[in-house]
């Protein structure tokens, strides 16, 4: 019987390589992530779980994990809405506007990719530190940064702050001004055509934006362990918490808290793919 001329073909392989080899890359590929993803992640789970349900409960009820647990939560509870006015303005900035430093601006934006997380603790250190210029200022005044929530804060947007705007500037710069200029031409003033045209247009990649920036603020640990001062229950937040633990040699209990830190990670992932679900039927449902 002929093949069906309409029927639609399976796109051809980019690549000439055998089938042999195709097969030989995906299980490279899938013994790595085997090896240094799943296999560590279930070992987590493993040991959290190792002395049974009541053991691990436990552990997650103890005064300082809850301790640090609230804390965690309320840094990225801080420090996610900072990053997203200022992921928003910037990426408004850079695709709408013509200004000098705009490239200077870019290069900000992306700073913190480039810098330890370590030396971004350490700069705040040097700032608001007992031997810094602010610092008898800030003592006399009775305002504390270092090992306190400010500087934790201050240190997890440091660290975070890319992730917003880097998921807004190529989107927005792919689809230009058109929109809102003929917005501005139809009488909708500057935040009715960002409320209407331009946020609406940009809110998966927000979103998507927001779940890194999330993952990235709870489970920070370099910048936030400068700044901290490793203060029990007060301020640890939850990778700090596991460290104390771990070096304590109280495996279950560290190993329980990695697991809600793991569990983070696979609700971000499970939300990102989602996410691009989502945006690939609606670009589906667009080009039909």
């Amino acid at each position: 019987m002929p093949a069906n001329p309409t029927a639609p073909q399976a796109p051809p392989p980019p690549t000439g390589e055998p089938p042999l080899v195709r097969a030989g890359l995906i299980a490279v590929a899938m013994a790595f992530l085997a090896a240094f993803l799943l296999m560590p992640l279930v070992s987590v789970f493993a040991e959290a779980f190792a002395r049974g349900p009541a053991a691990f409960l436990a552990a997650i009820a103890e005064p300082d994990a809850l301790a640090a647990i609230r804390l965690t939560l309320t840094v990225a509870a801080i420090a996610v809405p900072l990053n997203i006015v200022f992921g928003l303005a910037a990426a408004w900035a850079v695709t709408k506007f013509e200004f000098r430093g705009k490239a200077l601006l870019v290069t900000l934006i992306d700073l913190p990719f480039s810098v330890s997380p370590v030396i971004s603790g350490l700069i705040y250190v040097l700032l608001f530190g007992a031997g810094s210029a602010l610092g008898p200022w800030l003592q006399g005044h009775g305002l504390q940064v270092l090992f306190a929530l400010p500087g934790i804060v201050l240190a997890t947007v440091f660290v975070t702050l890319p992730f917003v705007a880097r998921e807004l500037i190529p989107l927005m710069e792919a689809q230009g001004t058109a929109e809102e200029e003929a917005a501005l031409t139809l009488g909708a003033g500057g935040w009715a055509t960002f409320r209407r045209v331009t946020l609406p247009n940009v809110r998966f990649a927000l979103l998507y934006g927001v779940l890194l920036c999330n993952a990235r603020a709870m489970g920070e640990f370099g910048a936030v362990s400068v700044v901290s001062g490793h203060i029990r229950g007060v301020t640890n937040t939850m990778p700090l918490h596991v460290e104390i633990l771990y070096n304590e040699y109280n495996f279950l209990a560290a190993f329980a808290v990695a697991t809600l830190l793991a569990l983070l990670a696979l609700v971000t992932l499970a939300a990102k793919t989602a996410l691009e679900w989502q945006r690939s039927q609606r670009r589906r449902a667009a080009g039909a």
